[in-house]
């Protein structure tokens, strides 16, 4: 199904009928992605007397019970609540509809490669996604002004499906990545990284902190400037879709909480001249 849909910048043409999705598949039974030392996420057959919560072992129906956290298990979306005493829903914050976004792929470099950094400073043999890369990698022309990022970093590997973070520090944004994206007005941004930071920064969460606009120390919700940002990490870009222009849409569960498992979705722009 194509539609012609209006924007800032002029009309796109998408089809609304093939959307791809970024999302990591969750697998309760085989290798999962993993975070922080996470321990497995789970599922389990819900038991009550006379009721084993499960067909194959006589029950009526299936019924689950299912154990995750959010931040460490896979595709996830989240807020500036992530950083405040005072609570906010991620649910509530996610953007409705479609949002204009790029896709850009990138190479994580060595600091001092790149000339950048964030606080702390980066350990030996930490790998940054750079506004040099960023800034190198965004097209010149765009039908619309973006207001999502997706960040696909390079080697783009079928590992990153399933990969348990705490056997290799991962890359993470330096501040000025950080920075630039505050200064391009992206509001929703979309990484394939567990987490926008360093997995050990001393508490620090610096990117996170320039994303959200929320001053170093602060705790105080009322103080995060872009409290309508947020960031989704663990998602998984797949090779066929290239680098440009897209549609972005964000499904999320209406449960409470700093952060809830998320289903990116991109959806390709069609020349306008097709029928």
């Amino acid at each position: 199904m194509n539609a012609r849909i209006a924007l800032s910048g002029g009309d796109v043409k998408v089809d609304l009928a093939r959307p791809l999705s970024l999302a990591l598949t969750l697998d309760f039974d085989g290798p999962q992605p993993r975070h922080f030392g996470a321990p497995r996420a789970s599922a389990r057959p819900f038991e009550a007397p006379g009721f084993s919560g499960a067909v194959a072992s006589g029950a009526s129906c299936n019924c689950e019970v299912i154990t995750l956290i959010p931040h460490c298990h896979g595709t996830h979306t989240e807020c500036a609540g992530h950083l405040t005493r005072e609570k906010l829903d991620a649910y509530r914050v996610v953007p409705t509809g479609l949002v204009p976004a790029l896709l850009l792929s990138v190479t994580p470099e060595a600091p001092a490669v790149s000339g950048e950094s964030t606080l702390p400073a980066p350990a030996a043999g930490d790998l940054l996604v750079s506004a040099r890369a960023l800034a190198a990698a965004w097209p010149a022309l765009v039908p619309f002004e973006a207001r999502a990022l997706v960040i696909r970093t390079l080697p783009n590997t079928a590992a990153k499906r399933a990969r348990d973070y705490a056997l290799a520090a991962p890359p993470y944004l330096s501040r000025e990545a950080a920075q630039l994206l505050v200064s391009r007005a992206i509001l929703h941004l979309i990484v394939d990284l567990p987490s926008l930071d360093r997995t050990h920064d001393e508490g620090r969460l610096t990117a996170h902190r320039i994303f959200f606009g929320l001053p170093a120390g602060s705790t105080q919700l009322g103080a995060a400037a872009r409290r309508d940002a947020t960031v989704t990490e663990f998602a998984f870009v797949p090779d066929e879709l290239p680098d440009g222009a897209y549609l972005l849409e964000i499904q999320v569960p209406a449960l409470a909480g700093d952060a809830v498992p998320s289903r990116p979705l991109l959806y390709p722009l069609l020349p306008l001249a097709n029928p």
